[in-house]
């Protein structure tokens, strides 16, 4: 069994459904309302019915996109990257992975390149450290992969993903030490080692 680090909520996902998840639930709260004040006036029991449901089933999917706002994440096990997703998991090999290099969110998507709706979500994210991970090649089309993670992980259409976690730092280390087949001991434990396998043992 493959060994596995930490997980690392990936930042995109939580802001994104940080800013749908309350209009979603506040939407359905003002069904619900008008579903009250349709019934009150004694119209027909399908309208109030049909703001009922409606209102529930938005009500269901604010709750929803709570729950899920940190199931999107990177963990790094000892022979792969896993980036998982609500709706996609990926297990991508080591040996895909040329290197992985730190930049800002700022220099990898400068301001002027986005739009007016990418800029807004992106504004107070813009001096985030981020891993650029570049691959020799995605495990899957890209035009398929752009239907289940978010733009701001590609920069461009060469083979990479822009990773945005809190704890990078870790996160880089963590990758690195696995990657590398995990801590590799100090020159002092090497020496020991040495010294030691160079003594005479006693017969039995």
């Amino acid at each position: 069994m493959a060994k596995g680090g930490r997980r690392y909520p990936l930042v995109i996902y939580t802001r994104m459904i940080d800013r749908w998840w309350p209009a979603i639930f506040a939407l359905g709260l003002a069904l619900l309302g008008l579903a009250w004040a349709v019934r009150s006036y004694g119209y027909e029991d399908w309208r109030w019915l049909t703001f009922t449901s409606l209102g529930g089933l938005n009500i269901f999917l604010g709750f929803l996109l709570l729950v899920m706002r940190k199931s999107a994440y990177v963990q790094p096990f000892d022979t792969h990257l896993r980036l998982a997703t609500p709706f996609l998991r990926l297990n991508i090999s080591y040996k895909r992975l040329r290197r992985a290099s730190t930049s800002n969110m700022n220099v990898v998507f400068p301001e002027k390149s986005l739009s007016n709706w990418r800029a807004e979500i992106m504004e107070p994210l813009a001096n985030s450290s981020v891993i650029l991970l570049e691959l020799t090649a995605y495990p899957m089309p890209q035009s398929t992969l752009r239907l289940f993670l978010s733009p701001f992980f590609f920069k461009d259409k060469t083979p990479h993903l822009v990773i945005l976690v809190d704890e990078w730092m870790k996160f880089s280390n963590e990758l690195e030490s696995l990657r590398q087949g995990g801590v590799s001991s100090t020159p002092q434990q090497r020496r020991d080692s040495s010294i030691l396998s160079r003594l005479p043992t006693k017969n039995k």
